[in-house]
């Protein structure tokens, strides 16, 4: 991602970015001590990019009501949460000292104030272990959101998990069937973070069968199984999380893939 370390630089970015005919941003970055990413600064930021026509999606960590307000005046079209449902994991991986209830609170914070919200759930955040994902999903299907973004532990070179190895496929399929069953009205995405290969196309397919609508940068086998059992296949350059706008209110069974 582009550095923005300050409201100033953050809007000359957002110059540069439409110049080139960018049409969305993601604002994120680091939290804090409490786990909340420090947005309130960027609110004059925020608005400016509205105010050049992007579309402007923040990952808050965990939001305050005065930061939820503060984004609700600014426009932002959606906040992406990442929701974690054992304590253990917030602390061992997260560094919190933060429990899942306060998850819960961040998700209906955001409600109240009025923004959209697409709450993420990384599939073996415990170090590839299955441990609190199923909490999380009931959590977020007891706030019934716009959409529940499902992505999978990616080791990343440098960090204290490159040599994790990511959850057994045959874990995340059950894990993908019963996030389908227990939030059967909500659109269900597999975001852009997993690991890539043959352990990404074996996903793609599981979460298919599973009853996921949208799929980001799928592979082009993805898109050909999809077809082949009769689904129909539509292309959006968005982000996942956006995409059931596309298509709010309609009642589909077809596999919405996104690019």
């Amino acid at each position: 991602m582009a550095p923005a370390t300050t409201p100033e630089k953050m809007c000359w970015l957002v110059d540069k970015l439409v110049e080139k005919g960018c049409k969305g941003i993601l604002v994120s970055g680091g939290v804090d001590r409490n786990g909340e990413v420090p947005l309130l600064p960027f609110q004059g930021a925020i608005k400016y990019a509205k105010k050049q026509g992007l579309r402007v999606l923040t990952h808050g960590g965990l939001i305050r009501p005065e930061t939820a307000a503060a984004l609700k005046e600014a426009g932002v079209d959606q906040v992406l949460l990442d929701v974690i449902g054992d304590e253990s994991t917030i602390r061992e991986v997260y560094h919190l000292n933060r429990k899942p209830e306060d998850y819960l609170e961040a998700m209906v914070t955001c409600q109240k104030a009025g923004l959209e919200i697409a709450p993420h759930v990384v599939i073996g955040l415990h170090f590839g272990q299955i441990r609190s994902e199923m909490a999380a999903i009931e959590m977020i299907r007891n706030i019934g959101p716009q959409v529940l973004v499902l992505v999978i532990l990616s080791p990343v070179f440098g960090t204290e998990m490159e040599s994790v190895k990511p959850p057994p496929i045959e874990q995340v399929e059950g894990i993908i069937a019963k996030a389908r069953r227990s939030n059967s009205r909500t659109p269900l995405a597999l975001g852009c973070a997993s690991p890539p290969g043959g352990y990404k196309r074996q996903i793609e397919k599981t979460a298919i069968d599973g009853g996921v609508n949208i799929i980001a940068f799928p592979d082009e086998s993805t898109v050909a199984y999809a077809q082949g059992i009769g689904l129909k296949t539509e292309f959006i350059q968005e982000c996942c999380s956006l995409v059931w706008q596309k298509w709010e209110g309609e009642t589909r069974r077809e596999a919405c893939i996104a690019e």
